[in-house]
């Protein structure tokens, strides 16, 4: 209707109420001075989150998620900054990296992967950012070559939110350093059974305590 305002969505209000609820009994100011001193969210909140339905709103519900959409992942986001929920990167997790696996995933993928990622058993990353480059990815020097069915990644990554904790990291590397931007390529590291895999330190910042950032 025109001139009418989306957060009155009945859905949306319910949606925010049942967050809000959640949030007031879990994230409790003394469970997130707790979180400031581990340097991250424990993943244990993470499975919490899940079960409370607030991972993957807007992945279809075949895939585990919610069936919302944008607005959706919306009205949470507002509640984590509302109620103050210091490191719980859900805007990384729903908003950028579900939705690429929904995008650009098989269908195996996406049966494999969503479910864990949407019931919190799975909290991701994206691996952009290098010591040399930053948000400029035809800068980058992380390169991934074929090696039977899958790829063989070499380089380093920095500046990663969830980097120590997340068990499903979407790494960006070249794949073919002669065509430039399309050359760059997201590919999937299951840390459990990646070869090779190395956690760095993780990183001092002057703020977001709770922020897992690697």
């Amino acid at each position: 209707m025109s001139g009418s305002n989306w957060r009155d969505d009945p859905e949306l209000v319910a949606l925010a109420d049942g967050a809000a609820r959640f949030f007031e009994r879990e994230a409790t100011p003394q469970r997130i001075a707790k979180w400031r001193e581990a340097g991250q969210v424990e993943r244990a909140f993470w499975r919490q989150a899940g079960e409370a339905g607030l991972l993957g709103v807007s992945i279809p519900a075949e895939y585990g998620g919610s069936g919302g959409d944008f607005r959706h992942d919306v009205t949470l986001v507002e509640q984590v900054g509302r109620y103050g929920v210091e490191g719980f990167a859900l805007s990384l997790h729903n908003v950028i990296i579900l939705p690429y696996v929904l995008a650009h995933g098989t269908e195996e993928q996406k049966q494999r992967w969503l479910p864990k990622l949407c019931s919190g058993e799975s909290v991701a990353a994206i691996a952009m950012s290098e010591p040399g480059a930053g948000s400029d990815l035809q800068s980058i020097r992380t390169t991934a070559v074929r090696d039977g069915n899958g790829y063989r990644i070499n380089g380093a990554k920095t500046f990663i939110s969830n980097g120590q904790i997340a068990d499903f990291i979407i790494v960006v590397a070249k794949t073919d350093p002669e065509q430039g931007a399309k050359g760059v390529s997201l590919l999937v590291v299951e840390t459990g059974s990646a070869e090779g895999f190395r956690r760095g330190k993780a990183l001092d910042k002057i703020g977001l305590d709770a922020q897992d950032t690697s």
